[in-house]
Order: structure tokens, then sequence, then C-alpha cells
């Protein structure tokens, strides 16, 4: 699934091409997504001047003069341009003509993601008014990560994928980060320290940074809103390397299921 990285390096990429644009057409070939595209949807869209792009934790949100368009890119979907008149494929389910010439097109073969509107402040909206901090904001760090911990038994890695705890830090980032921090996944996130805490609130915002400046990491078939592939899991630590050796100490990497997930830790460097 796209991830934090993912989703900023889409809007990234999109932005130059995306805000102070306007929306000539839309056309929606496939309504039926994670939650049903409305009706009338091309209706709100066509004829809206793009004001800006921002992203609120895996969310895409494209403010316009008549209200704001929210993204969500599920497991497989992708945001890309192309030149106007591409003939779409068989998975390229919405298409928005701009005045510039190119078409924003959203593919997504297995239709779990999702395009929703609002009028009001989408920060309100009931997918985004509960949400925990931003991890590369001011307001995250291991003084706010334990106090919340306090009392809690589940396992750290549970913790720090909570959206309502901290948005955005998915399941190849929460084991990266814990293995820069030198943290056990399946520690009770109430036992750790401040210091650890302090630790891990700095490698969170160090791997999400590394992985956004490379691109976003590559798995299964997402690509950025560029059309080129993220690199960032060249650099992957453990995730998804059961049995080979640890980049720190050459011990073999382990793997758990925590939550249902795959998790991923050296014994050796993390307690």
């Amino acid at each position: 699934m796209p991830e934090l990285p993912e989703v900023e390096t889409t809007l990234r990429g999109l932005r130059p091409h995306l805000e102070g644009y306007k929306v000539r057409s839309a056309k929606v070939r496939e309504h039926r997504l994670r939650w049903p595209v409305e009706p009338d949807f091309e209706q709100h869209i066509e004829g809206a001047r793009i004001l800006k792009l921002e992203r609120r934790a895996k969310y895409l949100l494209v403010h316009t003069d008549k209200g704001c368009a929210i993204w969500h890119l599920g497991m497989s979907g992708s945001l890309r341009l192309v030149g106007d008149g591409t003939v779409p494929e068989k998975h390229d389910h919405i298409d928005w003509r701009l005045d510039s010439g190119l078409t924003l097109r959203y593919r997504d073969p297995r239709r779990f993601g999702a395009l929703l509107w609002t009028a009001g402040d989408p920060l309100a909206h009931d997918l985004l008014g509960h949400l925990g901090p931003e991890p590369l904001s001011t307001e995250f760090n291991g003084d706010y990560l334990f106090s919340a911990s306090r009392k809690r038994r589940q396992s750290v890695k549970a913790f720090i994928m909570d959206g309502r705890i901290v948005v955005g830090v998915g399941n190849i980032y929460a084991s990266e980060s814990l293995f820069l921090a030198g943290i056990r996944p399946d520690r009770e996130a109430g036992s750790i320290s401040k210091g650890r805490y302090q630790r891990l609130a700095g490698a969170i915002k160090q791997v999400l940074q590394r992985a956004i400046a490379q691109g976003g990491t590559t798995l299964r078939d997402f690509f950025g809103g560029d059309g080129q592939p993220g690199y960032f899991a060249q650099e992957l630590c453990v995730y998804g390397r059961t049995g080979e050796p640890c980049r720190s100490c050459g011990r073999p990497v382990r793997d758990i299921i925590l939550g249902q997930r795959n998790t991923f830790f050296c014994t050796y460097c993390q307690r």
C-alpha cells in the first residue's frame, strides 16, 4: 500500500502541474471504489480552479474554488499526468482534463482507493477529523509519544501505526524506524522510557524524510505522480529481509506477526 512518503511524492510531482489550472471537464468511468464516487462528482469539479494541493496523513487534498476533492490511493491506486487524448486503459477509472492540455488520470486495479468531495473544511471530514499529528511536524516528538503511551499494553509497533496517535507510519516505516531506534516491535508501548521514545520519534522523522527524498518505496505497482518509481526499497534495513544478515550486526533478520501484519526486526540490535 502506498504510504505517507509515496503520497507526499505524488503531491510534489503533481503540484506544479495542477495548482492554478482549471478542470475543463471530468470523466468517472468507474464509480465503484472503496466508497462510491458521488454520481454528480463530475458536476462538482468541472470548471473548478485548483488553488492548492496538500497532504493529510495518506490523503491528498485538492483544494479548488468550488470545494475540495479528497483522494486516497488505496492499495494499488496512482495519479499521473498524461497528454490530452491519451486513450485510457482497463484500470484507468477517472480523468480530469485541465486547461493546460494535460489530463490527471487515476488508475486503481484493485479499486480500494477513494475520491470524495466536500464543500466544507476537509480537515473536519469524518475521515480526517480524528487523526493524530503529522510525524514530520514539531508537535510530534518523544515527549508526546511517551505521554500518549502510558498504561498502553499494545505493542509499540501497533502504537505508532495507530492513526489516532500519529498519522502515516505504515508497516514498512514502522519496522524501519523501530530498527533505527533499537526497539523491539513487540515491546509493550507503556513500558518504554521517555529517552527511547525520543530516539524513536527522531528515527521516524529520519526514515520518512529519507524515503520522501528518494521518491517513496516501490512495492507492487505504485508509481509517483511524475510516472517515476521510488527507490527507497533498495535501502530497507529489515523490512522484507527475513533470514538475510542484519546490516548492523550480521545476524539473521527475523519476522513475526503482530496485528496480522508481517513484522521484521533484529533480535540482537533491537531490545
